[in-house]
């Protein structure tokens, strides 16, 4: 296993990637804290994740409230005493083309995919200090680095996310503490899957391996890069795309 006793609070784990990642990391081992504002969502999850035999803690927090992730950590603390791995997975869209996007639009995306991972960095950050070890692990997106149409500000989110952790791993890597960005390209979430038939064909068509990803393969991705096997891997910017951006 790779992350045996590791303990591992993911954001946005009540779907898509961040369920597959927290079910990843239990088959690894790790004893996991998952986050989500819908928490019916992510109980039913950490419920069946804790039912094969991990140990398993779900909470309610919204990532852009900083008052809530502080508050998620310190429970996580209580629990288990410390954390080892942050991935910031909670993310949103709001698309419409600069023309359409409304100030409330690009508010709540940025609130969301940008403020919620620097707060839930800031949440974590001290036990990390303390610990003099941890890893923190960002869900950029290939849209971060070549834009893409109709997101202006799912965009800006997703390139400030690859900023910060580049800065975070030049700040905190004598710390003990690795910062990592990874970017999914079109992954098959319920999210994307319910685009219109056409659009998939034709982002499909684009990728050079001629599908969709998988959530698993993206929670493969984080798994080593949350592990050991990855110690001298620091400030990375990760593409899981299938090729799309060549």
């Amino acid at each position: 296993m790779r992350l045996p006793n590791k303990v591992a609070l993911i954001t946005g784990a009540g779907s898509g990637i961040g369920q597959a990642t927290a079910e990843k990391f239990a088959r690894e081992g790790a004893r996991l804290a998952l986050c989500d504002v819908n928490f019916e969502k992510v109980a039913r999850v950490a419920e069946a994740i804790a039912a094969a035999g991990t140990d398993t803690m779900a909470l309610r927090a919204d990532v852009s409230r900083l008052a809530d992730m502080n508050l998620a950590v310190k429970h996580v603390l209580e629990a288990y005493g410390r954390v080892d791995v942050l991935v910031n997975n909670a993310g949103i869209t709001r698309d419409a083309t600069l023309r359409n996007l409304t100030e409330e639009g690009f508010d709540e995306v940025i609130a969301v995919n940008l403020k919620g991972v620097y707060n839930s960095a800031q949440a974590v950050l001290p036990a990390m200090l303390a610990q003099g070890s941890g890893v923190i692990l960002n869900a950029s997106s290939v849209v971060g680095l070549y834009g893409n149409f109709g997101q202006t500000n799912y965009a800006a989110t997703k390139s400030g996310v690859i900023g910060m952790t580049k800065t975070w791993a030049r700040e905190l890597g004598r710390k003990g503490i690795r910062a990592n960005a990874v970017c999914p390209g079109f992954i098959g979430t319920a999210m994307v899957c319910a685009m219109p038939e056409k659009i998939l064909q034709e982002i499909t068509a684009r990728v050079p391996e001629g599908r969709l990803g998988t959530p698993e393969e993206v929670a493969n991705v984080y798994a080593f890069l949350a592990s050991d096997e990855a110690s001298y891997v620091n400030g990375a910017v990760i593409e899981v795309s299938g090729g799309i951006t060549l």
